[in-house]
């Protein structure tokens, strides 16, 4: 759509917002009766084969999908909030809680080089993502880029993946806001949570402070973008102020011997080891694409917000895990609270309370940019009839996807009011790294590959050396965390793959499409880079992340089977004219005009 708050064509005006009838849910024809979806069971292998091979278009995904939505997000945002967007999105607890137990046990004094490099591959990924939300301004976000470029099958495992992480890490982040709320007051972290000695241990500590929380900010995030913009730009303000503090004072008390006699006493690898764990520091960066769709300008405005957010992120980061082990020797620091014992340590007791208060700030912002992100997220998702279309309905006054949001959050708060972070905390980022390693691999195709107007001899070409650059990442990775880590044969070889993979696409392929507005400098190479960075920092994870990746992969898996291959095979194949319309368009027969331009 390229109207800002023109009600896109198809929207059906006449129906109410508030309603809730089969029709809403499932309007396909699979779904109309038993016997239909009999039949549609019975057709699953043609359907399957047919929707994993087809790819969407930018102009179905920014475009034609608006329809389902019936009424347009509003385009209301500038660089300026989508840059406080992703300082709250990012800048959380995890600053706070993650510095200190990586300090003390994995990177020692050289924590800030795990926070370089973690950033570093952050900042990869912010660069791709900026590329691909300025061509393809969509609410989907990464759902969006991968349906585009690499099928429907791999954008519903990446979202069913994003939205699992949604949902524990905004559960997560519930928790942590009660357990900081009772340190703020001076008690106990689990004095504010409900104990039940019927349930299961590691469920038994009900926090309805959590589910307030959770319901309190997701109600913001349905007032409206522009609201949840400002109020989350004076938090940031705030956040701005306190880590201020925190690292005024950390570096009026900076002693260069807490530095000595080794910066390294853990060597690299304990710095790698911390660089995966602290990772979960920058994530959510990602919610500023799926503004895109609500930003006036997004082919100037999304570059511009994403990537100074991060690279600010990035230096604030360094310089506070910097402080911090500059104040307190690194055999000292309390893992658990490791600022506020710092502060203590130089005779400011009182600090705790600005440290909690700024974790709390952090954890606030994460919440609601999480609301708004994610509920786009699934609005997206919903407008393609993977999920039921009744959750891409924008609210016509507010212009949020109420319905959306309302999921996502009483998803969140009912995991929230139950399990405790020990359990949550065994949910990791490898879907994360993932589905930012698939983006880097989605814009390279979509640099080197075009239906209908590549070559097959570039095709061929082009996948040759893809293959050998993912199959080098992965390779690096593996050797790194084998016992044959110590020798550097390995490294020689898996990174001399990983260049000429690189080097061919450079030199031997030819890019088949110049970016309409924002393009990624040094072309394959970052996004190459990207690739392996995130590759390699998930080889860092442990089995248990592996077995729940898989658990979830497959539960998706059936999910698709079942429900999502018949609706979309419906909605691509119906012989309504609206729908053969979006059909003709997903084949490439023919094409609408998209704007990336003002609204």
């Amino acid at each position: 759509m390229a109207g800002g708050d023109q009600p896109p064509a198809g929207g059906q005006q006449g129906k109410g917002y508030w309603r809730w009838s089969k029709a809403d849910f499932f309007p396909e024809p699979s779904f109309q009766s038993w016997r239909a979806y009999g039949g549609a069971l019975a057709a699953t292998v043609p359907r399957l084969r047919n929707r994993v091979t087809a790819r969407s278009t930018d102009e179905i995904e920014a475009g034609t999908l608006l329809a389902e939505s019936e009424n347009p997000l509003r385009r209301c945002l500038s660089w300026v909030d989508l840059a406080f967007l992703g300082f709250g999105s990012v800048v959380g607890s995890g600053v706070f809680v993650l510095t200190g137990q990586e300090a003390r046990f994995d990177a020692g004094p050289a924590i800030p080089l795990a926070y370089a490099a973690a950033g570093f591959s952050a900042l990869l990924s912010s660069f791709c993502y900026a590329e691909l939300a300025t061509e393809i301004p969509s609410a989907g976000g990464s759902f969006s880029y991968l349906r585009v470029e690499l099928g429907d099958l791999a954008a519903f495992l990446a979202a069913g993946n994003i939205l699992l992480e949604a949902v524990v890490g905004a559960a997560g982040l519930g928790r942590s806001w009660t357990s900081y709320l009772a340190a703020l007051l001076g008690r106990d972290s689990d004095s504010l949570r409900i104990h039940v000695p019927a349930l299961a241990e590691g469920f038994n500590l009900l926090d309805p402070i959590a589910v307030v929380v959770l319901i309190s900010t997701s109600a913001l995030a349905m007032s409206g973008a522009r609201l949840t913009s400002t109020i989350n730009s004076l938090a940031s303000v705030v956040g701005i102020v306190i880590i201020a503090f925190v690292m005024g004072v950390g570096f009026t008390h900076f002693h260069s011997s807490n530095l000595e006699p080794s910066f390294f006493p853990f060597g690299a690898a304990g710095v790698f080891r911390a660089a995966a764990v602290v990772y979960w520091s920058y994530t959510g960066f990602d919610m500023v694409a799926t503004m895109a769709e609500e930003t006036k300008n997004p082919g100037r405005d999304v570059p511009i917000g994403l990537l100074s957010s991060m690279s600010a992120i990035t230096v604030v980061y360094c310089l506070m895990s910097l402080a911090l082990v500059g104040m307190q020797k690194y055999s000292d620091i309390d893992p658990n609270a490791a600022y506020s014992v710092a502060f203590a340590a130089t005779g400011l007791k009182w600090a705790r309370y600005i440290v909690a208060l700024g974790a709390l700030k952090g954890m606030t912002s994460g919440l609601l940019v999480g609301a708004l992100g994610q509920a786009r997220y699934t609005t997206q998702i919903a407008r393609t009839h993977m999920i039921p279309p009744y959750f891409a309905l924008v609210h016509p006054k507010t212009g949020t996807p109420v319905y959306a949001t309302m999921a996502v959050t009483l998803g969140a708060a009912c995991v929230a009011l139950f399990s405790s972070l020990d359990v949550l905390a065994s949910v990791s980022s490898i879907s994360t790294l993932f589905i930012f390693a698939l983006v880097a691999v989605a814009l390279l195709v979509r640099r080197y590959y075009v239906a209908g107007r590549t070559p097959a001899a570039q095709l061929r070409t082009f996948l040759c050396y893809l293959a050998l650059l993912v199959l080098s990442s992965i390779g690096m990775s593996v050797y790194y965390n084998s016992r044959y880590a110590g020798r550097w044969t390995g490294y020689v070889v898996f990174g001399m793959g990983w260049a000429a993979g690189t080097a061919g696409l450079a030199f031997a392929a030819n890019q088949q499409r110049v970016p309409k507005m924002y393009g990624v400098p040094l072309m394959p190479w970052l996004p190459a880079m990207s690739v392996a960075t995130n590759l390699f920092l998930m080889g860092s994870l442990g089995s248990l992340a592996y077995m729940r990746f898989g658990i979830c992969t497959v539960a998706m898996l059936v999910y698709y089977v079942l429900f999502g291959v018949h609706a979309t095979y419906d909605v691509a194949h119906s012989v309504d004219g609206t729908d053969a319309v979006a059909d003709n368009l997903e084949q490439g027969k023919i094409a609408l005009p998209v704007s990336t331009g003002p609204a």
